[in-house]
């Protein structure tokens, strides 16, 4: 099978890479060429993109690229769509025109974040920033476009790479001896490799034409743990302390979203319910405590 992977120098990019190889041969592609011998390839420009599908007409797309600058896309409303809405749709196009398969990931932002129990695949959607809108719309695309997908909602994903939160917290602590969390936002956080291994699970799974035109859809997938920014940032503390990451810890200060103003307003519970992708198949999330021990080993070594 050949497997075209976009985003590949990505946090989840980085982690399907070598599972997607076991796979089948696959081409990486981001924006700078770089891990993986990816192909440099500006996918703001869909007309050279389509121009390389056609040429190197892969089975399966693997689509992580995205613009995840959450802030920033309120003031680049268009490169937010062109990256989040348009070039989803291209695929979905092409996949449908050229009978070809997609993978497409999304995010817990669709959702506006006023509910108390965990979002399910058919929920409203009600996005309150620029980023999330622009990312359902990406859904839509796909959703319409009559191809066969899967689209992967996930939330709050870290790893040893890459921009994200467990990163940040670990960069401030050997700066400031006082940080502010917000506690009032509450989410499941993500470790890149497991979100990888729960999407390979889901490609093995999917075997023939059959299982595409019935299970195609929407699945989510986030770790099994629902906490807050502050508890999170807390969590990383006492572990990174404990395996010798970090010599002192900083003390945490639990603050309101609205004492830490942003461009982007975030959802204040965005918790994704995973029974379906535990029913369809078989896969259960792992909690916080085994995976982030687990990812600050890889980010001692």
């Amino acid at each position: 099978m050949n497997i075209l992977l976009t985003g590949a120098s990505g946090q989840l990019g980085t982690e399907l890479y070598p599972l997607l190889s076991q796979l089948g041969d696959v081409t990486a592609l981001d924006l700078h060429p770089g891990q993986h011998g990816s192909i440099a390839q500006d996918l703001s420009d869909l007309h050279r993109f389509e121009i390389l599908l056609n040429r190197l007409r892969p089975n399966l797309v693997v689509n992580t690229a995205a613009y995840t600058a959450v802030d920033q896309a309120e003031n680049n409303h268009e490169l937010a769509f062109r990256l989040n809405a348009e070039l989803p749709a291209c695929l979905a196009r092409w996949c449908n025109s050229n009978h070809r398969r997609l993978m497409h990931f999304s995010t817990d932002y669709v959702f506006d974040g006023s509910g108390q129990s965990a979002y399910r695949e058919n929920d409203p959607t009600a996005a309150i920033n620029i980023y999330g809108e622009s990312k359902r719309a990406g859904e839509l695309a796909i959703q319409t476009s009559a191809c066969h997908y899967l689209i992967v909602r996930t939330s709050w994903v870290y790893s040893t790479h890459g921009s994200n939160f467990l990163l940040t917290m670990l960069r401030l602590a050997s700066q400031r001896p006082e940080l502010g969390v917000v506690s009032d936002q509450s989410g499941c956080p993500t470790w890149a490799r497991n979100l990888a291994k729960a999407s390979v699970q889901m490609l093995l799974a999917m075997q023939s034409e059959q299982d595409w035109e019935q299970h195609s859809g929407i699945f989510h997938y986030c770790d099994a743990t629902i906490t807050t920014w502050h508890d999170f940032a807390r969590m990383i503390f006492e572990k990174a302390a404990e395996q010798g990451i970090l010599q002192t810890v900083p003390m945490l200060k639990a603050i309101q979203s609205s004492d830490f103003p942003q461009l982007a307003t975030r959802p204040k519970y965005s918790v994704l319910d995973t029974q379906a992708i535990q029913d369809r198949f078989g896969i259960a999330p792992p909690d916080l405590d085994w995976s982030l021990s687990e990812c600050l080993k890889d980010y001692q070594e």
